[in-house]
Order: structure tokens, then sequence, then C-alpha cells
């Protein structure tokens, strides 16, 4: 059977994968994100298209060391007000980011990409629409306090799985897409390339 490594240090990545019952080894794509972003943003990409480009490095790049195996490559930006917000580096800057998005709607959007022999063979880029209710600034001090550093290594500084669901009055689309990895449709095709039983 065909190995399959997962190309991202993602926790949530990680655990949603075990808990389908999908094995795989983990090894981290090094990536400058950043650089990619603004590169592809100059160049007038689209967003979903930017998440398409990062998830397809990452599994190319670990791809072409390993080229007997199938590898992951994920990616998820958030969009707001037609730009993307990119991780924050401190709570405050968290708190910021969770004032602008109070009250409003935002999209985020997960692109999957699986690479053999360095090359992708694989792709799928969804996303999910989701309304932040108008918390009160109590509540956002608290979360914050309660849920820590943690927060930053999400890009919208929640985690649905955990008390960030508190922060939403509405949302519509498939919940692996909002942790970025939409898993019905990887499952599908990590079936078909002999990964996980048919």
């Amino acid at each position: 059977m065909t190995s399959l490594i997962l190309a991202s240090a993602s926790e949530v990545r990680a655990r949603t994968l075990r808990n389908a019952g999908v094995d795989f080894d983990i090894r981290p794509a090094h990536v400058d994100e950043d650089a990619v972003k603004d590169s592809l943003l100059a160049a007038g990409a689209r967003l979903r298209d930017v998440a398409d480009a990062l998830a397809e490095l990452k599994a190319t790049r670990v791809s072409g060391s390993v080229p007997d195996a199938l590898v992951l490559g994920a990616d998820q930006v958030l969009a707001f007000d037609g730009e993307l917000v990119s991780k924050c580096a401190s709570l405050d800057e968290a708190r910021d980011l969770l004032r602008r998005l109070r009250g409003q709607k935002h999209e985020l959007i997960s692109a999957l990409v699986l690479a053999k022999a360095g090359g992708p063979i694989w792709r799928h880029v969804e996303s999910a629409s989701l309304w932040m209710r108008d918390f009160s600034d109590r509540f956002l001090d608290d979360y914050l306090a309660s849920e820590g550093e943690g927060l930053l290594k999400g890009v919208g500084c929640y985690r649905l799985e955990g008390r960030g669901s508190q922060l939403f009055e509405r949302i519509e689309g498939d919940y692996f897409t909002v942790l970025g990895l939409p898993l019905v449709p990887l499952l599908g095709a990590l079936r078909q390339h002999g990964i996980v039983e048919a």
C-alpha cells in the first residue's frame, strides 16, 4: 500500500486525519508563505488561487524527496472585505482582528493538493462563509485570556472545535473546510490511490 505524508505541521489537520482512521507520516514543508502570498497578490491572483498555490508548493516540495509516497499539501486563507488576512503575531493583533471581524461575514478558503514524484496529481479547493456575532469587549477579553497564544496558530484566531464556536451566529459550508482540511473529498481521493480501503 502506498504511504501518505502530510506536508504540514498543523495539529488540527493531523488530528482530523487520525480521527478518520488514516495512517500517515508528518513531514512539514518549509515554505516562506508570506513571500509567496505577496508575490501572487502582486500579480493579481485570486485568493482561492493563493491557497491552491501554497498547498501545491508544500506538496511538491516534500514529494520531490519521497517520490514513492503520496504527499498531501494543505493551506487555508481568510478573505475579509476582498482582502487576504494573514495570521496574527500577537494577542494584541488577534484582538484587533477579532474586533474587525465582529458582526461581519468572512470566508475561509481551504485548498488541498496531493502530489507524487514531485508533481501534483489531485487538487480540491473549497470555501465556507462565517458570520461572527456582535460579541462584547468583555467576552472578547475573556476569550483571549482563556484561549491564549494557541489562537495564533489559526488564521482567524479561533478554533471552531473549541470555545471559538461561541464567536459565531451563522456558518455556511463544511465543518472540515473550516478546520482547514475538506475531509470528505480528500477521503475519496485517498480511496482511489489505495491509501484507505475502498
